[in-house]
């Protein structure tokens, strides 16, 4: 069991903590990393793209002219798919572009993604996340004393409002709560910042299968 630093939010070393390695210090494990992703990437589509179809486009209900005598190839409908303003054929309709994975592998992934940062050190512990007050200002501060540059993702068992306010304005930050953690967001971030009570909710959560 590797032991990490705690910090407070102004990044001085408040105490230690011991990561459970059935949680934080497994060897990630590729491919449910790359099912797992690939399984949230596709269910952020919103799947709602349609064309219209022969029969669904107003219009076209009288033959444009008789079967034989006129010259000309038959045709049954202006709406058909070869005439300008017909029906598409074979285009997209409203899916959905679930898949469906295992509630082992979505584990296994979940915690190959927090090991990946544990096992690079870019996993930063901290006490817990308050701020005074809703200004960007301060919660840019907060970062920069943690050392943390790029992408940081902020997780936290609740997430108060004024570090749901401060963080929105800074692109490279992304916050969510630890029982709506995604592989995606964790492997889309440098840094993982992590408080204590969040460390302790995934090993509850991850540690006991």
């Amino acid at each position: 069991m590797a032991k990490y630093d705690v910090f407070s939010i102004e990044a001085n070393k408040k105490s230690s903590i011991t990561l459970s390695d059935r949680v934080f210090g497994i060897e990630p494990h590729q491919q449910a990393l790359f099912d797992v992703v690939n399984a949230q990437r596709a269910a952020m589509r919103q799947g709602t793209h349609d064309v219209k179809n022969r029969g669904e486009i107003s219009g076209g209900g009288r033959k444009p002219w008789r079967q034989k005598g006129t010259g000309r190839a038959r045709q049954g409908s202006i709406r058909s798919p070869q005439w300008r303003g017909g029906g598409v054929v074979f285009g997209p309709t409203p899916r959905k572009y679930n898949v469906k994975l295992n509630q082992k592998v979505r584990q296994l992934a979940l915690k190959s993604a927090l090991s990946y940062h544990a096992v690079n050190n870019s996993l930063i512990i901290v006490d817990s996340l308050t701020i005074e007050s809703a200004k960007t200002k301060l919660f840019a501060q907060l970062l920069k004393g943690l050392g943390i540059e790029g992408k940081v993702l902020v997780v936290d068992m609740n997430l108060s409002e004024n570090i749901v306010l401060a963080a929105r304005n800074i692109p490279t930050v992304n916050l969510t709560e630890a029982n709506h953690s995604s592989v995606y967001d964790i492997l889309n971030c440098k840094k993982l910042l992590v408080t204590k009570e969040a460390i302790k909710y995934f090993e509850e959560v991850l540690g006991n299968d």
